[in-house]
């Protein structure tokens, strides 16, 4: 369901379901719900039974009157359906005689196929609807369909950050959280997971501390402190941990470094300036403290990038971390 929102928030999803959708709703409310009722229609464009019928008719008047204009008319409204008309007339003349089919040939020189055509309300063939029409929208409606799936299901990212970002929060709902209860300890005021992936170039997560009561009592979080090489996904070899209480006036920060970040001089010399550095280590554990609030995150699980471009263990692929709180 999460995957299935994230797609959704993509605005060529969205482009491509409202298409789709406004294509079905238009078949639904045009051959439905509000059919289209085609009046009018010349005789060019009526079924071959019933143009028979309308020449019947026509040639019964025309035997009547003698009103050879009469005829030619209704004649010509026949178009290139008159001659196969004249043809089911004559196979089947019911009430006519062969005198009156011969008359009215001669009136209107039915020697070929008849010229012109009527002029009645939209022309249609006899499946109420054009072919062509037909083909175009079962193609449209097949390739909204296959831009739908493609986005919402196929397992290629939209963006690296965004599949960065929905693996972490995978990863984070199944790792289990440390029961400091059952290993004979207080059991944490707050307790948060967090995971990092390689990709997630925005990553930076924050949770509010607050009391059993609902009253705030700080906040804590850990995001990217440096990144280290060209070019994109950003590999990340620092990040910082920090907690804020709101009964102390500074925030209080450490430094969680990969393998080479602590040992290399330069960058560990450049870290400390943003807060203790620490080297991370599955399972080890980071502790910061304020004036009320005490913070244990836990290293649950780490895994260095495998990248020739960079130096062995210098960037992480994927760090998940435990963050509890105490009072102090």
């Amino acid at each position: 369901m999460d995957m299935l929102n994230e797609r959704l928030k993509n605005p060529i999803v969205s482009l491509a379901l409202g298409a789709v959708a406004g294509l079905i709703l238009g078949l639904l409310f045009g051959y439905v719900f509000a059919p289209v009722q085609w009046t009018d229609a010349a005789p060019s464009h009526l079924r071959a039974d019933l143009q028979a019928d309308y020449l019947r008719t026509a040639i019964d008047s025309f035997s009547r009157t003698g009103n050879i204009g009469e005829a030619q008319r209704r004649w010509l409204e026949l178009g290139e359906a008159g001659d196969s008309a004249l043809a089911a007339v004559e196979n089947e003349p019911q009430h006519l005689t062969p005198t009156e089919l011969e008359a009215f040939k001669i009136a209107v020189s039915a020697t070929g196929p008849a010229a012109g055509g009527g002029t009645g309300q939209p022309a249609a063939d006899e499946g109420g609807f054009p072919f062509i029409v037909w083909v175009g929208c079962i193609v449209t409606l097949i390739i909204g369909m296959l831009i739908v799936f493609t986005f919402l299901f196929r397992r290629g990212p939209v963006s690296d950050g965004d599949t960065a970002a929905m693996q972490a929060a995978e990863v984070t709902r199944q790792a289990e959280q440390t029961d400091y209860e059952s290993m004979g300890e207080m059991p944490p005021l707050a307790q948060f997971m967090t995971t990092f992936m390689l990709g997630d170039d925005l990553f930076d997560d924050s949770f509010s501390i607050d009391s059993p009561a609902g009253e705030f009592l700080g906040e804590c979080g850990v995001g990217i402190a440096e990144t280290s090489g060209p070019g994109e996904p950003k590999r990340v070899n620092a990040f910082e941990v920090w907690l804020f209480d709101k009964n102390d006036i500074q925030t209080v920060t450490k430094v969680l470094m990969s393998d080479y970040a602590f040992h290399d001089v330069e960058t560990h010399d450049r870290l400390s300036a943003k807060g203790d550095p620490v080297l991370a280590q599955p399972n080890s554990k980071v502790v910061l403290e304020t004036a009320k609030l005490r913070l244990v995150a836990k290293v649950v699980d780490l895994f260095y990038g495998d990248d020739p471009t960079t130096a062995s263990n210098s960037h992480f692929e994927r760090l998940t971390l435990e963050l509890a709180v105490w009072p102090i």
